[in-house]
């Protein structure tokens, strides 16, 4: 082979070497097409599974109030700490009702938290109102939900929450 030659041939195999700005740009959008499909099929997911957890969440809450209850006669009361006394044993005036504390009644490590950093509501019901309502809770159980402010739309409210005891399923608060 030539000098001549052997440089032509080296030409040849620089250009053919390489991505034309053509392909770069087809990979560029094929890569923005994937993305965009991400976010409208995902997101949404992640929102409604954000939504289950935290029913979730308030559903073991819900579970571990009854079972204080069982052991202590009451849910817990602010004196107490609320719903900190599901987690460590709050101070008792009288000794007999300490000794029942059988807790915790939530694993160690468990955080009253909603998945948006917000504390999950805990708020007993006024005791002159609750016989209007045979069937409600003696509490409210809640989450404020992605905004953070109480009494909107996107709250996350325990199921049973209702006043005719049955599960909220739409509208105002319910989910």
């Amino acid at each position: 082979m030539t000098v001549p030659q052997l440089r032509h041939s080296l030409r040849r195999r620089r250009q053919a070497s390489g991505f034309t700005l053509i392909e770069i740009l087809l990979v560029i959008v094929i890569i923005l097409l994937l993305a965009g499909a991400l976010v409208v099929f995902v997101l949404p997911q992640q929102k409604g599974a954000e939504r289950n957890t935290t029913r979730l969440m308030l559903q073991q809450v819900a579970n571990a109030l009854d079972t204080y209850r069982l052991n202590l006669g009451h849910y817990p009361n602010e004196q107490e700490g609320g719903l900190d006394a599901l987690l460590k044993k709050p101070t008792f005036e009288n000794e007999r009702l300490g000794e029942k504390w059988q807790g915790p009644y939530l694993k160690p490590g468990t955080t009253l938290d909603d998945p948006w950093n917000n504390k999950i509501r805990y708020e007993l019901a006024d005791m002159t109102t609750q016989g209007q309502n045979s069937g409600a809770l003696p509490y409210k159980l809640f989450s404020v939900g992605p905004d953070g402010q109480p009494d909107t739309e996107d709250d996350v409210k325990l199921a049973s929450d209702t006043p005719d005891g049955a599960p909220s399923t739409g509208g105002a608060g319910s989910n």
